[in-house]
């Protein structure tokens, strides 16, 4: 009987060893967005946005992005010189997800209004397990470069 026991007792904690094992990835996601900017638009209708989504927890997916600036948000990617609007994007567990000139980006897209240089535009990132976070978007110059601050 008492052997019986022991076994138990092993298995059961062998178990609660290999479900603790999972790392981060199974955790909740801790994100924090910097960063963030948007180009001051040169058009009254089309504007860019910008920033990085760091990650210290499990892997999470930004699935959309809003704001009261503009009818339709959209996320792209830029793939060899090509722009490609995308559904959604990962942002991986103890990773960081970036949207920079030249490559990840949000466009907004038929502007309620043209925002002027050092505005703030209120952005929605909406995530499929850490619901909507919102971000404060300063509007730089149409030349801004976030490397030198200017």
């Amino acid at each position: 009987m008492n052997r019986r026991l022991g076994c138990a007792a092993a298995a059961t904690a062998a178990g609660l060893v290999l479900a603790g094992c999972g790392g981060s990835a199974s955790a909740h996601p801790q994100l924090k967005v910097t960063g963030a900017y948007m180009p001051a638009p040169v058009s009254s209708d089309l504007a860019a946005g910008f920033f990085t989504v760091a990650n210290s927890g499990g892997a999470d997916t930004l699935t959309s992005v809003t704001s009261g600036l503009a009818a339709d948000v959209t996320l792209h990617s830029t793939k060899g010189g090509e722009m490609e609007e995308e559904k959604s994007f990962a942002v991986p567990a103890d990773g960081k997800l970036d949207f920079a000139s030249g490559g990840n980006h949000v466009m907004f897209e038929k502007l309620t209004r043209k925002p002027k240089q050092g505005e703030k535009v209120s952005v929605q990132l909406h995530f499929a397990k850490s619901g909507t976070v919102t971000v404060e978007m300063p509007v730089k110059s149409a030349t801004y470069n976030p490397m030198t601050g200017h």
